[in-house]
């Protein structure tokens, strides 16, 4: 097993994930089976419990763990499908370590962070990177793992002393140390500065790690000035330092690694078993890359969410929509819209940002309405929710998105002017989307419906089903602790509001449709963790497929795009997968 460690300098938010994904994405098109785990410092167990603002979305895997957003980065850029224990925490090395010491496990000794705690980290990382993360069960070969957080920091010190050991247990050949530091250029003067990536590692290897490539974050590409001087000072070749200037996608960061022979000093620091150059395997990435530079047809999404100030709330609805955009052959433009500002007491208040706000939405030529908590902001979701509904606006709602279309329907539809969720209202005469008792028994963490959990398709017509390559059943991603109620849904189905997909048990609403629209679904659970770049999430590809107005085009074809779509390397792919074009896409 190869370990390859991704430090931080100087600021947090610096990359690292994106970087320690792009490694990964190399050295898996040179044939090698690779895994990740993302170490987070905080004391927190998970991040289930977490506001999007304090460290961004979410993310959910398929055993349920409620885990950091990187690990998604992982999994899009990899493809493998992770655990819960790949995302590793200050609060579960503490709790793995007291309940040993509860059972008695230490036989009397002093519990101490050295060296049980860093023993701990050890044993868990060892463990973790020999589990298979690809669907044909292989054990991975490389591990690469990402610290959170910055070299420095109190909260990170356990686990930099833990790795310091560990190079020596696991031997040098198996161990391999990347810092990515930022090499400011402030516009005063426009000279790039070393000095911050300097104290950084000099303060890495005061620690007992040196770093054998460090990575710099740069606006611009490093003059060889600079690079010369990293060395000189950082105790590293100049060939070991790696410029990861600011590109226009995500895509380029594993070519631009490649380019400057990343792969190759892997080769020969960690004699990695490869033989084929990299350069022909990621051809895939490349097109990517270049397709998206080239997109001239735009495509508006209007966003209505809550927590619309942080991109990072929302990065796999991004991703997703990104990726369903390039398979349409369109340049996404996202327009967010704090749903707060759609109601009528923003109107009161502040009418400019009202205004701007609706001339946002009706400029848009689909709406979004994602997933979320707490009753700020859903009556403006709702509004927008009605305008999209009467507009014939391609609209897709997301697990509270779609409790809100409920709800929406039965007020403006069925007439029922207090139809809410008891999440917001546990007095309505008309509670349309209620609590699941047995996913809320007072304690917060870990508790809702959580991981994937199988759909069945009801009904033959449903346009998702189509989407979805006419499969009979589909397993995605769930994170929600109510549910549409069910025994209300025979009133919305006499009004042409399908409940589509239900649970394996039927008692459940899994997808709704909305019968004469262009596009207008409902999903419980959450399609953007499961979006590939090349294989986009069904409901998102839709719901752009209807932006753009080629979604009756695509049906009709029997659920193909045109052969410039599915083009790669001049040469268009057979369905051999058994899955739709928008899977593969």
């Amino acid at each position: 097993m190869k370990y390859i460690l991704v430090t931080g300098g100087v600021i947090s938010g610096i990359g690292k994930g994106i970087i320690a994904s792009s490694v990964g994405t190399i050295l898996k098109s040179c044939g090698l089976h690779v895994t990740a785990i993302k170490i987070d410092p905080y004391i927190n167990i998970d991040a289930g419990t977490f506001s999007p603002y304090e460290h961004g979305e979410v993310f959910v895997l398929d055993d349920g763990g409620e885990v950091d957003l990187d690990l998604g980065n992982y999994e899009r850029f990899l493809d493998i499908r992770l655990t819960k224990d790949n995302n590793l925490t200050t609060g579960k090395i503490y709790q793995s370590v007291i309940n040993k010491e509860r059972r008695g496990d230490y036989l009397g000794k002093t519990v101490q962070v050295v060296p049980h705690i860093t023993d701990a980290i050890q044993e868990w990382v060892m463990k973790q990177a020999r589990i298979s993360v690809d669907d044909d069960g292989v054990e991975p070969q490389v591990c690469v793992i990402e610290l959170g957080g910055t070299v420095g920091d109190i909260e990170s010190m356990p686990f930099i002393e833990a790795f310091r050991q560990f190079q020596f247990k696991v031997k040098k050949e198996n161990f391999c140390n990347i810092h990515v530091s930022l090499v400011p250029q402030p516009n005063t003067t426009g000279e790039q500065k070393t000095k911050p990536t300097q104290n950084s590692v000099r303060e890495l290897r005061g620690l007992g790690l040196s770093p054998d490539l460090i990575m710099c974050r740069c606006s611009s590409p490093l003059e060889t000035s600079v690079k010369e001087k990293i060395s000189m000072f950082c105790h590293v070749e100049p060939t070991q330092v790696i410029c990861v200037r600011d590109v226009s996608s995500v895509y380029r960061v594993p070519l631009l690694l490649e380019d400057q022979g990343v792969v190759s000093y892997f080769c020969q620091r960690l004699s990695l078993p490869i033989e084929v150059r990299p350069r022909k395997m990621l051809t895939k990435w490349k097109e990517m890359a270049d397709r998206s530079a080239r997109l001239l047809e735009h495509v508006s999404i209007a966003l209505v969410g809550k927590y619309t100030k942080l991109s990072d709330s929302y990065t796999s609805v991004i991703k997703a929509l990104e990726h369903s955009a390039l398979a349409v052959n369109h340049k996404l433009e996202v327009k967010y819209i704090d749903s707060a500002d759609l109601e009528a007491t923003t109107l009161q208040d502040e009418p400019v940002k009202y205004h701007e706000a609706w001339q946002r939405l009706c400029s848009s030529h689909g709406v979004l309405v994602p997933g979320g908590f707490g009753v700020r902001g859903t009556e403006g979701k709702i509004l927008a929710i009605n305008w999209a509904r009467k507009q014939n606006k391609p609209f897709l709602g997301v697990c509270l998105g779609m409790q809100l279309a409920v709800c929406e329907f039965a007020r403006n539809v069925l007439g029922w002017e207090d139809a809410n969720s008891t999440e917001f209202n546990p007095e309505s005469t008309h509670p349309v989307v209620i609590d699941m008792p047995e996913h809320n028994p007072g304690q917060m963490g870990g508790t809702m419906r959580l991981g994937k959990r199988r759909t069945i398709f009801k009904s033959s017509t449903s346009v998702l089903k189509k989407l979805y390559g006419g499969v009979e059943y589909v397993d995605e991603r769930h994170r929600h602790r109510f549910e549409v109620n069910p025994e209300l849904t025979h009133h919305f189905e006499e009004k042409g509001f399908q409940f589509v997909g239900q649970d394996v048990e039927g008692e459940r609403m899994e997808v709704i449709e909305l019968e004469d629209h262009c596009y207008f679904v409902g999903v419980q659970y959450h399609p953007e963790f499961t979006s590939r770049p090349i294989k986009p999430s069904p409901p998102y590809f839709g719901l752009l497929l209807a932006a753009a107005g080629k979604l009756q085009s695509y049906l009709a074809k029997g659920c193909r795009l045109s052969p410039r779509c599915v083009c790669v390397n001049n040469e268009t792919k057979p369905n051999l997968t058994g899955k739709s074009s928008a899977q593969r896409f």
